[in-house]
Parts: structure tokens; C-alpha cells; sequence
């Protein structure tokens, strides 16, 4: 697992030991940030379900202004640290805490997101939960929301405002974005 492109380029991240998560594929991480090019350059980042924190440094590395990642896992969140002192890329937040809540806190402080990353465990059905937070108004008005799934897992085409704007199959991986779309 590695930083793909950008100014830390080529720099190898540490994983979490174990089972308790399963970082996105460097093949998978590298397609949705193709998708995302032109929208990571001074993008506010919410990454949810953090794990190694490789999607909130991957944007980063490529002209991201900040990143707040969400990961409830004490060792996760070592390893998220960790992979920031090794990269450099130091411009964001570790919350340690579940999703919902740190969801529920960042828009109580009026927090808006250009682009948030949910990397869920599979098949757990914790997306739904994510989806209406992130249609409460974390995700700014020209923001998108990016969901990776199971390829057997099935998301709502909308959710309030918030639609569904494409979706690509990686192997047993889908990658979802979403959008505001007009009522």
C-alpha cells in the first residue's frame, strides 16, 4: 500500500495488523481518484472509517487542503498518525470516535466537506446511517460524497437531496458517488 501520485508519491504506508481492516486496493484507490482530479486541489476531506488514513493522504498528496479522519480503532488511529509523520502530509485531524457521532459533532460545528470517503466493513449495513448524515448537510453544495462497497451491496438512488451519480465495479469492490442534485 502506497501513495500514488502527488507530492509524496511512491511512499509506503503502514497497515493495521490483523483483520480489523481492509485498506482500498491501490488499483481502486487510483481509478476514484482519476474520477476526482479535478476536484482535489484545496478540497476540505472528511474520511469516514479511516483504517490506514491512505484515502484522506492520498488526497492530501495530491493538493488537498485539509482532512478529518474518522476511525474509532486506538490502533488504527496510531497507524493513521503514523502514516502522516512517514508521509509528511500532516494538514488534518484524527477523531477518534465512531462515525455517527463525529458526524453528528461536525455538523453541529458547521462543518461542510468537498469530498468525504466512506470505507465501511462490508456487508454490515452501515451506509444507510452514513448517507443521511452526510444528507443532513456535512457534504458541501459542489461536493462529493464517495461510498466503496461490496459488489453485492445495494445503496438508494437518493437519499433527500443527496443522488446517486455512478457507480464502478473494481473486482468485488464498487465505488458509489454521490451528489446534490436538484428536488
Amino acid at each position: 500500500m502506497r501513495i500514488i501520485a502527488g507530492q509524496a508519491r511512491g511512499r509506503r504506508l503502514a497497515a493495521v495488523k490483523g483483520s480489523k481492516t481492509r485498506p482500498t486496493a491501490d488499483r481502486v484507490k487510483e481509478a476514484l481518484f482519476n474520477v476526482l482530479a479535478g476536484r482535489i486541489p484545496d478540497a476540505q476531506c472528511l474520511d469516514l472509517f479511516a483504517g490506514t488514513g491512505a484515502l484522506g493522504l492520498e488526497a492530501l498528496s495530491r493538493g488537498a487542503e485539509q482532512v478529518y479522519w474518522v476511525e474509532k480503532d486506538h490502533d488504527a488511529c496510531r497507524i493513521i498518525q503514523k502514516n502522516m509523520d512517514t508521509t509528511g502530509l500532516a494538514n488534518g485531524t484524527i477523531l477518534r470516535q465512531d462515525v455517527y457521532s463525529a458526524c453528528r459533532t461536525l455538523l453541529q460545528q458547521g462543518k461542510r466537506f468537498d469530498l468525504i470517503f466512506a470505507d465501511p466493513p462490508y456487508k454490515q449495513n452501515l451506509l444507510p446511517a452514513v448517507l443521511e448524515l452526510v444528507a443532513a448537510g456535512l457534504l458541501s453544495a459542489d461536493g462529493v460524497l464517495i461510498l466503496e462497497t461490496s459488489r453485492d451491496e445495494t445503496l438508494p438512488e437518493r437519499i433527500g437531496r443527496l443522488g446517486h451519480l455512478r457507480s464502478n465495479r473494481y473486482g468485488d469492490t464498487m465505488i458509489h458517488y454521490y451528489q446534490w442534485v436538484e428536488s
